[in-house]
């Protein structure tokens, strides 16, 4: 860094104040068995919930069936969402547009922003959430495809906090 370089950014406080380290890893094995099947058939991978991060942050690995399913735009009020494609074609919705995303694309959506993703044939994305809030019922509840009044599916959508558009 040269003397004229803006000062970087701080790191934020520390959360762990020993000495010498700890042993506090775990590992999620990749041919550990989806924690939730989808009635499409794809089937969504808990890797990291914001329960084993701290609510730090949710990580997901979101796999699609057969034929093209997933969520119309929509929004979060408290949490930005992340979506990395590892294998297959994603349609990502970005506020604007439908945008085609395939192996390696990244699209990061603050709070706020509207945004909804479409994928068949076994494609694949990691799903990010930060903080991590709890998404594995909202994941469970929508997969088994329980009817609920309008006004309930809304309460429901608000203590998840998705809203659509």
């Amino acid at each position: 860094m040269s003397w004229h370089d803006p000062l970087p950014r701080p790191y934020p406080p520390a959360t762990y104040e020993g000495a010498t380290g700890e042993a506090s890893a775990w590992l999620r094995r990749s041919d550990a068995a989806p924690d939730v099947v989808q009635r499409s058939g794809g089937t969504c991978e808990y890797l990291a919930t914001g329960d084993r991060t701290q609510g730090r942050f949710g990580l997901y690995r979101w796999t699609f069936g057969d034929a093209e399913s997933g969520p119309d735009p929509h929004f979060h009020r408290t949490i930005s969402e992340q979506f990395y494609v590892l294998a297959g074609q994603v349609r990502l919705f970005d506020g604007r547009e439908w945008l085609e995303a395939g192996p390696g694309d990244f699209l990061y959506v603050p709070e706020g922003g509207v945004h909804g993703f479409r994928g068949s044939a076994g494609a694949s994305m990691l799903l990010m959430f930060a903080p991590g809030g709890p998404r594995e019922d909202y994941f469970e509840t929508l997969a088994r495809g329980a009817t609920m009044p309008a006004d309930e599916r809304d309460r429901f959508m608000a203590t998840h906090d998705t809203y659509w558009v």
